[in-house]
This record gives C-alpha cells, sequence and structure tokens, in this order.
C-alpha cells in the first residue's frame, strides 16, 4: 500500500445537518480523524464518556466543550487539549458562522 496523501481542508461538506466524523489513519491502538461542526452541540444530558484518551487540535472555527463537575472551555483556532480516558464532556457549542474543524487522536493509555 502507498502514502496516502490530501489535505485537511479538503472536501468539506457542502451542507451539515449532523457533525461528521472521518476516521485518517487507524493503528494499534490508536485512531486519527477529521470531525466537521457547523452550529452543533451534544444533546441535552448527553456526556460522553470514551474508553481511550483524546487529545483534540482545533483546526478552525471556536467550541466550547463542558466536562463533568469541572470548568468550561472556550477553544479557538490552534486550542488543543488532552482528555483524559472516562473523563465525561460534552460539546456546548460550536460556531454558527463558520465551520469548526477538530482532529481528533484517540489513543489507548
Amino acid at each position: 500500500m502507498g502514502a496516502c496523501h490530501s489535505n485537511i481542508f479538503a472536501e468539506l461538506p457542502a451542507a451539515l445537518s449532523a457533525e461528521v466524523f472521518e476516521t485518517l489513519a487507524t493503528g494499534s491502538g490508536i485512531r486519527i480523524e477529521r470531525i466537521v461542526s457547523h452550529a452543533h452541540s451534544s444533546p441535552d444530558g448527553f456526556w460522553y464518556d470514551q474508553p481511550q484518551s483524546e487529545w483534540l487540535l482545533l483546526l478552525a472555527g471556536a467550541a466550547r466543550l463542558e466536562f463533568e463537575g469541572r470548568e468550561i472551555i472556550e477553544l479557538k483556532r490552534g486550542s488543543y487539549l488532552n482528555i483524559p480516558a472516562h473523563l465525561r464532556h460534552r460539546v456546548l457549542w460550536t460556531d454558527p458562522t463558520q465551520l469548526t474543524i477538530w482532529l481528533a487522536v484517540h489513543y489507548a493509555n
């Protein structure tokens, strides 16, 4: 198999009725994905509780994440954070004026 080559900003969806999750690469204990949001948030009462840790980089747009029993974090272009496995969190808001593009790296501890 040859090298996979593309651009993280290529082939962005034209209409987003829901967030778009696209796996870019996988390996032993790791998954890298691009997430595209536009005015999306987690449903009321919904919390992500993931078995793997997740490192996030916000490439474009803006977002707010809420962590259960903790602070709300504002993200803008270039912001990154690490979310440990099973740290419950939710997306409160993503920018309604532009696409929010995330690079997410899910990895085993």
